[in-house]
């Protein structure tokens, strides 16, 4: 990501699953996730950040 726009998109793009609250900084790049009911594997994650945020890949 390499900027506050960036982290605004991956931000709704999770959220925008049910359940998923994200917090998503630049520095250092990355996002902490907090589910309530639904845990959402590495998959979907990255099925709703490239349909909705763009080109960002998530890493372990």
């Amino acid at each position: 990501m390499a900027c506050n726009h960036c982290v605004m998109h991956v931000k709704n793009a999770l959220e925008s699953l049910p359940g998923v609250s994200a917090e998503v900084t630049l520095e250092p790049a990355q996002a902490v996730l907090e589910f309530s009911g639904k845990v959402y594997g590495k998959e979907e994650l990255q099925a709703v950040i490239a349909s909705k945020a763009g080109d960002y890949t998530l890493m372990d």
